[in-house]
């Protein structure tokens, strides 16, 4: 995401010498491994790098970085974020988060970073549950789910995160799941944006809410349920024998046969990554009459909020002196004497 010099690390380079903390089986630790395999391969340097989190499962992650890092309090990391890049703009930063961290006490603080447009790496990690806080519904759990909280099912309509970070005016949208073989990719695009990049991972929670994402994440058939968007290609899943396509006349989305391997014919249509429209019905498209959207959904750069930051500044400074003294006695002022010897 910053223009900088390759750095030349390895995957050891980036583990920190603290022991990894999750529940045996959790999807975190194959999202760790992701990412400490990406930054090397994106010639990142661990000195111009730093993790930002809140609280939460996901949050743990700046203790198993060999870089910089900031585990902050709940909700607030996007704050804390912000502020780091302002003072530096030349540090590369990654904002950790959860579904309830970042989309409940943290939605309206996620909100404006990504209307902003921080230029940073927002990883949500979405495991549909409260799991560090022993299982209550989190805002993105299913209808009908069972906990601590809606012991009778939820009867709450989750919240789709990307969704909600498109309405907030983000340029840039991906999708992808903890042990997916792609997510690196997706890693890889999100840095090379301009701009706050929100990522939802998908995360099993091995102990509060085991395999939920099963029915699209299971390697068997996987071909069938998931649908990985690459720009300028036909949106093809199931081995290319069904597509997407767009109904002009009702201005929705539909699963075709593909035949032959023509999508042509069958209506396909190609992958647009500036598409906003598109991108708004590829995320809240339901799964099982459809398969779930994966990959990079949304990529249209604009100004990031640091770089209109730092050019006002140099506006508002042109021709202008650093004077301490001058400001100190700027507007009314009035000198308080010593005390006479005779008080």
């Amino acid at each position: 995401m910053n223009d900088m010099t390759p750095f030349q690390t390895t995957l050891k380079d980036w583990e920190s010498d603290q022991e990894v903390r999750w529940c045996p089986g959790c999807g975190d630790y194959a999202i760790l491994k992701a990412v400490q395999r990406t930054l090397p391969e994106l010639g990142c340097n661990p000195s111009n790098t730093v993790f930002v989190s809140g609280i939460g499962c996901s949050s743990r992650f700046p203790y198993y970085m060999s870089s910089y890092g900031f585990h902050t309090i709940h909700g607030r990391a996007p704050a804390f974020a912000t502020g780091i890049k302002l003072a530096n703009p030349n540090l590369d930063v990654w904002l950790v988060t959860g579904d309830g961290d970042g989309m409940s006490i943290g939605g309206n603080h996620t909100m404006h970073m990504i209307r902003r447009n921080l230029n940073c790496q927002i990883m949500l990690f979405n495991n549909e549950i409260y799991g560090l806080t022993k299982g209550q519904y989190s805002p993105t759990s299913r209808t009908g789910t069972t906990s601590p909280t809606t012991p009778g099912g939820s009867v709450d309509r989750p919240m789709l995160p990307c969704a909600f970070a498109l309405g907030a005016g983000a340029r840039f949208i991906a999708r992808g799941f903890d042990v997916s073989k792609n997510l690196p990719e997706v890693l890889k695009a999100a840095h090379r944006h301009q701009g706050a990049a929100f990522i939802e991972i998908f995360q099993n929670c091995i102990v509060y809410n085991k395999d939920v994402f099963e029915d699209f994440a299971a390697p068997k058939g996987a071909e069938a349920r998931q649908l990985w968007l690459k720009n300028g290609e036909p949106m093809l899943f199931n081995g290319g024998t069904q597509g997407i396509t767009l109904d002009i006349d009702a201005l929705i989305l539909k699963v075709v046969d593909v035949v032959d391997g023509d999508w042509q014919a069958a209506g396909v249509i190609v992958h647009d990554i500036t598409n906003r429209s598109v991108a708004h019905m590829l995320v809240e498209m339901p799964f099982g009459p459809f398969p779930m959207a994966l990959g990079v959904i949304y990529d249209d750069p604009r100004p990031t909020y640091e770089t209109a930051v730092l050019e006002q500044d140099a506006r508002m400074n042109e021709g202008k002196s650093a004077n301490l003294a001058k400001l100190l006695a700027k507007g009314q002022t009035w000198t308080v004497e010593p005390a006479g010897p005779d008080l």
